[in-house]
């Protein structure tokens, strides 16, 4: 019972460091999931046999059976982290028309109003005689339109390349977000097939400890077993109960992280539409094609920050060349004394000009900028140089993973069936009464945990093509599942 409990640990931690490494399932989302009077998106049952082409709907229960391409395709619609990216490109978007806008003319209107409370008075020496006079009127309005354009902005011109660089950076993020919720319903889909397995496997356990006992029960009815053996079976059973147990909280575990994932409602059960067996069939479809690493996330976006960074030192040095821009004003005034709303003549006047700015000295403010960000693009020269290292042998480490796990897959599979067919032996052997039960429940426990194994195996080699795929930057699921970007952005 030790290799059992020890081979279906391996399971349950397996499931819980999926749990934990799953960044979507946040305490926040997690409590939007949970509770079912949260705002969240839920599965329309009514319509779902229109988009989801699934074996089995039970609209009653709300129960589906879901390939893996089709919970992709629902938590690529529905998840709510793939929608902030999709927000994220839109706004990058206006931030850039709104630097666009400001190579259109500004048009400013003004306007003031002025009451003297007491008049300046001047004094003034007239014919030896010192007189004093009061300067100005009681009302002074004044109102009129402004506008500029500026001609020769060159830190403008290239700030509108900087914010098309960002949208590129976003569209890359939001790819990023893709691949990398498609390795997370990989990975949990393939932790709920490795639970479905593990309970099918314990369940079978489970089943011929309790045919066994019911055979020593009925043996000493007719008193060919001691009372001994019949507990002792019966000890057998019960000590498989928590096992099955387990079993059953990793499946429901499993079930929740995949929904949490999908943004479904609690209330949905999903069903995987094939075991983890029948993945085995297809699985040795995996081939490399090509191995490059010109479609890994974080080496693309690294190139966009290098980009980023290049076009930032050309803006700065663009600080000192010299600005122009052109001016039109025109106004209308008017003085009054006595009632602000009475004997009112405005009169116009314009103005049209060019103004210079020829920057000259500033403390060396903009030679430190410069020199700061000369540094910047140097750093992410070799950050780059640094990653793609560690991404060369990344690739290198879980090449080598796959071909050993193929490699233990093989040797499961054969080790099952001799297990599978000792017990056999074994089984007929105590029936027959020339095994002891101590013997065939070594054979039911061997049994076990090479099926275990096996399947362990199998779910190993998934996760680690899977995370392969992450790595280089594969998008098949994301063609499969016929996403796209937001088309808004996917003109860039």
């Amino acid at each position: 019972m030790k290799r059992l409990t020890l081979a279906f640990a391996m399971t349950a931690g397996c499931l819980g460091l999926m749990t934990a490494a799953t960044p979507a399932a946040s305490p926040d989302s997690l409590k939007a999931h949970t509770n079912p009077t949260a705002m969240q998106p839920s599965l329309d049952m009514d319509t779902m046999p229109h988009f989801l082409p699934a074996r089995e709907i039970t609209i009653g229960g709300r129960r589906v059976t879901l390939s893996r391409e089709q919970c992709l395709k629902i938590a690529l619609e529905q998840s709510p982290v793939i929608r902030i990216a999709d927000l994220e490109i839109t706004r990058t978007d206006w931030s850039k028309k709104e630097v666009q806008a400001q190579l259109w003319p500004t048009i400013d209107f003004q306007g003031a109003y002025q009451r003297s409370i007491r008049l300046q008075t001047i004094r003034m020496d007239m014919g030896g005689q010192s007189q004093s006079l009061k300067m100005g009127s009681d009302n002074t309005w004044n109102f009129g339109f402004s506008a500029a354009l500026p001609l020769v902005a060159p830190q403008l011109w290239k700030s509108i390349k900087i914010s098309d660089t960002q949208i590129l950076q976003n569209l890359e993020s939001a790819r990023a977000s893709r691949l990398d919720l498609v390795n997370q319903i990989n990975q949990a889909y393939y932790a709920l097939l490795l639970a479905n397995a593990s309970y099918e496997v314990i369940k079978e356990n489970y089943d011929i400890a309790r045919l066994n006992a019911s055979v020593y029960e009925k043996q000493f009815s007719v008193g060919t077993a001691t009372e001994y053996d019949v507990l002792r079976s019966a000890v057998q059973v019960k000590n498989v109960e928590p096992e099955l147990l387990q079993a059953e909280i990793a499946i429901k575990q499993c079930k929740l992280q995949l929904k949490v994932l999908m943004g479904l409602d609690e209330t949905v059960d999903i069903d995987p539409d094939v075991t983890l067996k029948d993945m085995q069939q297809e699985m040795y479809g995996y081939a490399l094609r090509e191995r490059t690493l010109d479609n890994n996330t974080q080496l693309r976006s690294l190139d966009l920050q290098a980009q980023l960074a290049k076009q930032n030192v050309e803006m700065k040095k663009l600080a000192f060349i010299p600005t122009l821009a052109a001016s039109f004003n025109i106004n209308w005034n008017s003085l009054s004394n006595g009632s602000p709303f009475r004997n009112q003549e405005f009169h116009p006047y314009s103005t049209v000009g060019l103004a210079l700015n020829v920057p000259i000295f500033s403390g060396g403010s903009r030679y430190y900028g410069l020199k700061g960000a000369e540094v910047q693009q140097k750093e992410l020269e070799l950050q780059r140089e640094n990653l793609l290292n560690s991404l060369n042998m990344q690739v290198d480490l879980a090449l080598d993973n796959i071909n050993q796990e193929a490699r233990q897959i093989a040797t499961s599979a054969e080790g099952v069936r001799q297990a599978e067919k000792a017990h056999q032996i074994m089984q007929k052997s105590f029936e027959i009464g020339a095994a002891t039960y101590l013997s065939l429940r070594d054979a039911e426990l061997a049994d076990t945990s090479a099926k275990l194994v096996y399947y362990q195996a199998i779910y190993n080699y998934l996760v680690s093509t899977s995370e392969l795929d992450l790595l280089l930057g594969k998008e098949d699921a994301l063609v499969k599942a016929g996403v796209a970007l937001p088309a808004n952005a996917a003109r860039r």
